[in-house]
């Protein structure tokens, strides 16, 4: 006997722009805190239009937050006030700890074709927020894929899946990061600690997320999400294309591949539990915490050494 997640909202992406002209779609942000607590934010960006995204996102502060950037394709050059500079390329995941103070730039390298990939925000919890910054980056080459016996391949870039470990690690949320791909037809099950908040979000194809209820056996074929909200494929229980899937807080997941099969990130963490005062590239735990990050900034005592 087994326990599966059921489905608690579907969303639906919506396109928005971003940094200094750079259109993308917002897969959650602001307006759905504290429903997804600790991940505040998720973009998807892509286009073969560089008129989308040239413009890319110049120096700018962080504080209270880490970032996640995961490059499926093309290339972004980054730099911060660290020290620390390079390019992230198709695969390459940069996962940076703003803390205490980080000013950054992520700026997209003109290519032919497409360039796409993620940015995810995660909140800090009030004991680290002002943490010393530090910055992962990790190359393709680094993050392992887990071939399941169906076909089913998983790139793990945080988190553990069959025993092998992502190179992310150390990560205030306890996050796990998974790059999931389901042929047709095949199922993925996997476990994830109970309480933790778990989404998923659909980049190709399509699929059947949850089950039928709070505790069902591994052969049920049920699924039936309870609050599909905004967006949601009414009628339905195929989630499609650029649609968010959150997860109840007990159980496994559990997906099936759907006609042409499925590629969705399936992310999950620790939730903070504390108040969030949110505006603009800084996140702390209140309103007068805001006021004195914005006013260091203007007067040039923003980052700490």
């Amino acid at each position: 006997m087994s326990t599966f997640r059921t489905i608690t909202k579907i969303l639906r992406s919506k396109p928005t722009m971003e940094g200094a002209g750079v259109r993308l779609k917002r897969v959650f942000g602001n307006n759905e805190v504290p429903l997804l607590d600790p991940f505040l934010l998720l973009d998807h960006f892509g286009s073969d239009n560089p008129d989308d995204y040239m413009a890319g996102f110049p120096w700018h502060p962080h504080r209270g937050i880490e970032t996640v950037t995961y490059m499926l394709e093309g290339k972004v050059e980054h730099g911060d006030s660290i020290g620390n500079s390079g390019v992230i390329g198709s695969g390459d995941v940069q996962w940076m700890t703003a803390g205490g103070g980080i000013i950054h730039q992520e700026m997209p390298k003109r290519i032919e074709g497409m360039i796409q990939g993620f940015q995810l925000w995660v909140n800090l919890p009030a004991s680290s927020k002002m943490m010393t910054p530090r910055y992962q980056e990790v190359k393709s080459d680094e993050i392992p894929i887990v071939e399941l016996a169906n076909g089913t391949k998983v790139k793990v870039i945080c988190g553990e899946v069959n025993g092998v470990r992502g190179p992310v690690r150390d990560i205030m949320a306890d996050p796990e990061y998974l790059d999931v791909t389901i042929p047709a037809g095949e199922e993925f099950e996997h476990k994830v600690n109970d309480g933790y908040l778990v989404f998923a979000y659909v980049m190709q194809g399509s699929g059947m997320f949850g089950a039928s209820d709070q505790n069902t056996d591994s052969t049920s074929s049920g699924y039936a999400p309870t609050d599909r909200g905004s967006g949601g494929d009414a009628g339905t229980d195929v989630v499609t294309e650029e649609h968010l899937v959150i997860f109840g807080k007990e159980g496994s997941v559990k997906v099936n591949g759907g006609e042409g099969g499925i590629r969705f990130l399936l992310i999950s963490g620790k939730p903070i539990g504390e108040p969030v005062a949110w505006y603009g590239p800084i996140v702390m735990n209140s309103k007068e915490d805001l006021e004195t990050a914005f006013r260091e900034y203007r007067e040039g005592t923003f980052i700490r050494s």
